[in-house]
This record gives C-alpha cells, sequence and structure tokens, in this order.
C-alpha cells in the first residue's frame, strides 16, 4: 500500500527556526524511507514563507519517488516552487482541479462525501483523501465521529480507479482493515511522525507498506 505523510511543524519544536529544520530533517527521513507522498500543509504561514519553505522542501524531495503536493497553493506557483503539484479541498469544483491539472500538476483532494469523490475522480484528480474514517478522542471523550469502514468501502468503490487513501484516526493497528476496505493507502499526520528512535519509525513505514 501506498503512505501519504502530512506535514505540522507546530508539533515539532518551541520556535520556528527550530519547527522548520525538524520539519526539513522529517522530509529526509520520509523520503529515504520511500515514502510515496508528502502534502507539505502548513496553513498558517504567509504566502512569500509558504513559498520559501516549500522550495526547500522540494529541493530535499526532488529526484526521489516521493511526490511532493502543496496545501493552499495555486497551482501555478506550487509547480514554480519544485513541486509535483497540489492538494485542493472536496469544495473544488471539476473546472478547479482541471485547470490545475491543465499546467501539469498532479492533484490531490480531500473528499467527505460520495459526491466529492464522484467529481475528483471525473476531473482527473490522482487521488482522494477520504476522511475521517476513525474517531477523534481527546482526554477520553469522543469529539469528532468516524464515518467508518463501511463508508470508506462504499467511497472506494465510488471512486473506481482513482486512489483513495484513508485518513483520520489511522493507526498502524487499523490500517489494515482500511486496506481491506479498498483503500490504496494511508494518509495521516502522526501515524507518519518520528519516534524517539528513528529506525522503529521506518520500520513502522515500512510495514505499512507491505499491507496488500
Amino acid at each position: 500500500m501506498q503512505r501519504y505523510a502530512i506535514t505540522d511543524r507546530s508539533m515539532l519544536g518551541s520556535t520556528e527556526p527550530e519547527r522548520e529544520q525538524a520539519l526539513l530533517a522529517q522530509v529526509v527521513q520520509w523520503v529515504e524511507a520511500g515514502i510515496e507522498w508528502i502534502q507539505l500543509r502548513e496553513k498558517d504561514l504567509a504566502a512569500e514563507h509558504m513559498r520559501l519553505l516549500a522550495r526547500r522542501v522540494a529541493d530535499r524531495a526532488g529526484g526521489s519517488g516521493t511526490k511532493l503536493v502543496i496545501n493552499s497553493m495555486p497551482a501555478r506557483e506550487a509547480l514554480g516552487c519544485g513541486a509535483d503539484g497540489v492538494h485542493l479541498p472536496g469544495s473544488t469544483t471539476s473546472p478547479g482541479i482541471e485547470a490545475a491539472l491543465a499546467l501539469g500538476a498532479i492533484v490531490t483532494v480531500s473528499c467527505h462525501t460520495l459526491s466529492e469523490i464522484e467529481a475528483a475522480r471525473d476531473a482527473g484528480a490522482a487521488a482522494a483523501l477520504w476522511a475521517p474514517v476513525f474517531g477523534k478522542t481527546m482526554h477520553g471523550a469522543m469529539v469528532q465521529p468516524g464515518t467508518g469502514l463501511a463508508a470508506l468501502q462504499r467511497a472506494c468503490l465510488a471512486a473506481a480507479s482513482m486512489p483513495v487513501f484513508a485518513l483520520g484516526g489511522v493507526t498502524t493497528r487499523n490500517a489494515p482493515a482500511c486496506v481491506e476496505a479498498g483503500a490504496a493507502g494511508v494518509a495521516g499526520i502522526r501515524i507518519f511522525q518520528s519516534s524517539p528512535v528513528p529506525s522503529h519509525a521506518e520500520q513502522e513505514w515500512q510495514r505499512l507498506k507491505s499491507l496488500q
């Protein structure tokens, strides 16, 4: 199965320089581990800062088999930064997806309904991220219920040949169930964070890759 890592530098340090250096090191680790997709998702950054960070990430991912897509950036700018494409919200209309594709960008789309899956599929998106599959808990209480594995299976069937990644509460323990439901892979932030022992994290990522 394929692995789709999403960045969140806020988890990686206490100061901005620390966070960015840790994020870049994380990207290198992902690339060296053969992670198939990276989504740069740092929505709080101003446009120019985001472009600078995107270039630095692209420098580290370029020339590898890892595809880099940028969240919240126009396709032309993302390509200019050296990325492979963009990640778009499910509310993006088909013409919006098609416009990015026309520039040569790879497009992945966040989807929460079957109609969004169908629209992304028909517009030619490379992949969809279906969320949330599993519920989110805080302090033992459910704060966001998941749609469940049956809904994931319906999304995968509706997607036809377009790969669907399971997102939301996915762990190494429940990832096999996502694959059984038809997902081409799993996406997430925490599941792809490094552990205190980097080799342990890489072993888990390789275990995910081996799932069929």
